[in-house]
């Protein structure tokens, strides 16, 4: 039996937290939800997940500080941001922090899991 991916879904607003939940366990994730900056950065270090997505804009820590934290732990992890307002100054500084993707809170999530996966999958071609 194949082991389930570990994914770390990052996101306050706790509808489109199910949602992208629900799709990522229909495509056999294991998958872990943090509704804060703060708890996201407890689980990444605990979970060791396969990938993160991650809210852009979030009360406390923003979603730009934890990639931030996240990229000087581990560069090769795709992160992917989500967000519903297409910000360029925030794109900017996602790409700049090595962003794997973006997610817009209206994309086909059918599609966006499909480009998750295959990004987890060259993510651990070149970690070995």
């Amino acid at each position: 039996m194949e082991i389930k991916k570990k994914i770390l879904i990052v996101d306050d607003e706790i509808d489109f937290l199910e949602v992208i939940k629900t799709r990522f366990v229909a495509n056999n994730y294991h998958v872990i939800t943090a509704s804060t900056g703060e708890d996201a950065l407890q689980k990444f270090s605990k979970e060791n997940p396969s990938a993160v997505i991650l809210d852009i804009m979030m009360p406390g820590i923003d979603g730009l500080s934890v990639l931030e934290k996240i990229r000087r732990v581990n560069k090769l992890i795709p992160v992917f941001i989500t967000t519903a307002f297409s910000n360029e100054e925030r794109f900017k500084m996602a790409n700049k922090l090595n962003a794997t993707g973006f997610i817009l809170k209206t994309d086909d999530l059918k599609e966006q899991v499909a480009n998750i996966t295959e990004a987890i999958k060259l993510a651990e071609k070149y970690k070995e």
